[in-house]
């Protein structure tokens, strides 16, 4: 889908659209949460897979983790249990994470049944 295409569909108006798409492309320029929602519909993804991170929620901190080990499959990922467990959100996540990654280890699942459920994780609360 072309910048013009996608600058459409968001409804921008007038010379300056295709700059402004080029701006977000570039992170020159920071959509607004709503814009970014807009996006994530329009290109078919997971709103956290175009999204900046303020690591001011849990999540932003499990799609960082899971981002890393995207561009570094051979990283080991080392955290403290206190810290962890004093966050439901996050001992999920590990537990979740530590599961799936034993799945694909053992070929229970595939690299893009695996990819897929990074992706597409939400953070759940028990």
């Amino acid at each position: 889908m072309s910048q013009d295409e996608v600058s459409d569909k968001l409804g921008l108006k007038g010379e300056c659209k295709r700059k402004t798409m080029t701006r977000y492309e570039r992170g020159e320029r920071k959509p607004k949460s709503y814009r970014v929602e807009e996006l994530s519909k329009i290109l078919q993804v997971n709103i956290n897979s175009i999204k900046q991170f303020d690591f001011k929620e849990s999540i932003d901190i499990i799609y960082f983790l899971l981002w890393l080990e995207e561009l570094i499959p051979s990283i080991q990922i080392e955290y403290e249990e206190t810290f962890v467990n004093k966050n439901k959100e996050l001992k999920l996540f590990f537990e979740e994470w530590k599961r799936m990654k034993l799945k694909r280890r053992k070929k229970e699942i595939s690299y893009f049944q695996y990819t897929d459920w990074k992706f597409n994780y939400e953070v759940t609360k028990e």
